[in-house]
Parts: C-alpha cells; sequence; structure tokens
C-alpha cells in the first residue's frame, strides 16, 4: 500500500511539473544566425547612390525593398534587391547601368539605411516592434524591450525565424544572436 502510494504522489508530481513547464520545454535549440554576410529581404531599407547621372534624375534616394524583393530605381525599374548581400546588389545595379547603356563605368553605392524590426514578446516590460540593430544578442533585445518583468523565465528564450523559406521556432540563449524579422517570446516561469 505504501509503495502505491509513493508511486501515485510522484506521478503526480511528474504530471503537475509537465503541466507547469513553460512553452520552452519542446523546443529544440535554433541553428545559430549564420556568420556570412546579411541577405537583402522585403522591408529593408537601403540608400542608393549612383554618381554620374543627371543632377535632375533622383538617383540618389533610399528605397524600401518590396514584398517582391525588389526596388524600383527610376533609371532602370525594377530591380531584384531580396536574398541578395550588398554588394551583390551593387554589382547587380552597375551591371544594368552598363547593360543600357546609361554609364560607361558606373560606380554604385549601396548602404543599408533601415533593417527590418524584431519582435519581443511575452514577459517584458514593453513588448513590442524594434529597430534591429546589428550584431544583437538575445539579451540586447530583451533590453531594448524594458528588460525582464518579475515572472520571466530568464536566461532561455523561444526564436521564430524564418529559414530557407519556411518558419522555424526553436531555444536560444541569452548570448545567441537575433536576425532582422525574428520574434522572440520571453515566457513566464513556474515555481
Amino acid at each position: 500500500m505504501r509503495n502505491r502510494l509513493y508511486h501515485g504522489v510522484c506521478l503526480g508530481l511528474f504530471a503537475l511539473s509537465a503541466a507547469c513547464s513553460s512553452g520552452l520545454s519542446g523546443l529544440s535549440s535554433l541553428p545559430p544566425a549564420p556568420t556570412v554576410a546579411y541577405r537583402l529581404g522585403s522591408g529593408d531599407e537601403v540608400r542608393v547612390t549612383i554618381p554620374g547621372l543627371n543632377a535632375t534624375d533622383p538617383g540618389n534616394s533610399s528605397y524600401v525593398i518590396n514584398d517582391r524583393g525588389q526596388i524600383s530605381l527610376p533609371v532602370l525599374g525594377d530591380v531584384d534587391a531580396g536574398g541578395k548581400t550588398v554588394p551583390e546588389l551593387q554589382s547587380s545595379i552597375a551591371r544594368q547601368l552598363t547593360q543600357r547603356q546609361l554609364l560607361n563605368a558606373p560606380t554604385v553605392s549601396v548602404q543599408p539605411v533601415r533593417l527590418r524590426p524584431f519582435y519581443v514578446l511575452g514577459e517584458v516590460k514593453s513588448p513590442g516592434e524594434y529597430q534591429y540593430r546589428a550584431g544583437m544578442s538575445v539579451l540586447a533585445a530583451v533590453s531594448v524591450a524594458g528588460g525582464y518583468t518579475f515572472r520571466a523565465e530568464q536566461g532561455s528564450v523561444a526564436i521564430t525565424r524564418m529559414v530557407d523559406g519556411r518558419q522555424v521556432v526553436g531555444r536560444a540563449g541569452e548570448r545567441d544572436m537575433i536576425q532582422p524579422g525574428d520574434t522572440v517570446r520571453i515566457y513566464e516561469k513556474w515555481f
């Protein structure tokens, strides 16, 4: 009888701990952010400078990459930018200017002005959308959102990220790097 009671208490405690676990318990670790050059995507804003164009032509302006992954330049029309690195986009624009005989040896400068925002949800003081800065860690993202609440499970978060065109959710630590477009979720701790 005593043994049966012991097993019943143990099973009850196990069920209680499983029911009280946060949303992090079933998540695998998030693959690390790539260390390769950043690839532009929809929502990123870039400044394109093309010296040598007619001064009345607004070829030196900022452009937001649309949902088709393109920017619309006055002299070239729609130019594919999504999925390209900054140097790849510069080369593509220069090549198109040369092919259309608009400039002989164009020097094109592309500078990121504003990258896609990231989002922080859950147990932080000010959840919401925030401007991404290069080299941001999870802890920096939490800090931008006002820090943890007293109920927050600290040290580990869930991140939703687009990887190869599909949405992936994984666990990440405070030192892991985030990317533009990530959604960082901080769960409530269970006592």
